[in-house]
């Protein structure tokens, strides 16, 4: 028995945001203080940081869960699964649904509960939970999804990543720029086909590490004190990463019996540009070899970071042909891998 995603879908929403329209923010640092520099300088360092040149947002009269139904539709639809014979549901998310112009986040019933009700199923042994994991929650829920599936309590699993991140964002903050929305899920499921799920790996480092993304107060100083956004240490999370992540994606790949010649494709979280190409670069090092050209799939510099949707929204839009000089052919071997809020880092080894 193997464990194979036969299917694949994602949700990008429709609205576009390009930096220019964040020329007439008013941006200040986390002390309340103003930015030295204007808002084009600002704005133009910060895609050089990030390489993210625009982002989307969901409709006004969409949420979270609804772009995780869609995506969800999608990749039964591709699978060719009937609904009712899924044993679970796993939604990842961090933040719930969140209605625009809302301070609040709804989270009962479970975003899991929202999709099986949308989907109409009515077996009651399918079983939807939600993952907060952070960044790394889809990937989280895949690794779930195998281990129930190789213990034998689930046969058929859907698995989803979905974050509406552009209702939880400060916009005094620099940050927020970095942040998008979108969904993104898969069918998992046995099979007697060669392949699938390899080798996985999962770490939470929370000693020093676990605030280094939080809620927090607006960085405009007479905001209302219970106003909370999604607030982070960039430098941390950067250095953290750098040393953590591509030691985690070493060890999976070594545990897997896969070697670095063997890897095809790595799609890595996409929470920023100049740090995923950092973390790759270190990834190979280890080894002793230079990155590949086209290895890593990009979609940050258009979608921009929308957490737990980047890497199945990734995965989908290749598998479909969608990305220019990025396609996967049966018997490639890819790494999945993420790092995000907990400090929470994963991989999956996984051949197509």
């Amino acid at each position: 028995m193997n464990i194979k995603i036969t299917g694949t879908g994602s949700y990008i929403p429709n609205v576009i945001t390009k930096n220019a329209d964040f020329h007439q923010h008013k941006f200040y640092n986390i002390d309340g203080s103003t930015f030295p520099q204007d808002n084009e300088t600002t704005i133009e360092k910060f895609k050089a940081i990030t390489g993210i040149k625009e982002r989307r947002y969901l409709d006004e009269d969409l949420t979270t869960s609804q772009m995780a139904i869609i995506a969800a539709q999608k990749a039964i639809k591709a699978s060719g699964t009937d609904p009712e014979t899924l044993d679970y549901i796993i939604v990842a998310h961090n933040y719930g649904d969140v209605k625009f112009q809302s301070m609040q986040s709804d989270t009962v019933p479970s975003m899991a509960t929202r999709v099986k009700y949308e989907l109409q199923i009515k077996n009651p042994s399918c079983v939807g939970y939600d993952v907060l994991f952070g960044c790394p929650g889809w990937i989280e829920g895949m690794i779930q999804a195998q281990a129930f599936i190789r213990c034998g309590m689930a046969k058929k699993c859907l698995v989803i990543g979905a974050e509406a991140l552009s209702r939880v964002v400060d916009k005094h903050d620099r940050d927020a720029m970095i942040f998008s929305d979108g969904a993104g899920a898969v069918v998992v499921e046995a099979t007697e086909d060669t392949g699938g799920i390899l080798c996985h790996s999962s770490a939470t480092h929370s000693y020093e590490e676990a605030n280094y993304i939080y809620f927090g107060k607006s960085n405009k100083a007479e905001s209302p004190e219970d106003e909370r956004y999604i607030k982070m240490n960039g430098r941390k999370i950067y250095e953290f990463a750098l040393k953590h992540v591509p030691n985690a994606m070493k060890s999976c790949l070594e545990n897997s019996g896969k070697s670095i010649d063997d890897l095809k494709k790595i799609f890595i979280h996409q929470a920023n540009a100049k740090m995923d190409d950092a973390i790759i670069e270190r990834f190979y090092k280890l080894y002793g070899k230079k990155a590949p050209e086209n290895v890593t799939p990009m979609t940050i510099q258009e979608l921009g970071n929308s957490s737990v949707a980047t890497v199945p929204t990734l995965f989908d839009l290749v598998v479909k042909g969608e990305m220019k000089d990025q396609k996967l052919e049966k018997g490639d071997v890819v790494i999945f891998a993420s790092v995000g809020a907990g400090m929470n880092i994963n991989a999956i080894v996984y051949e197509y």
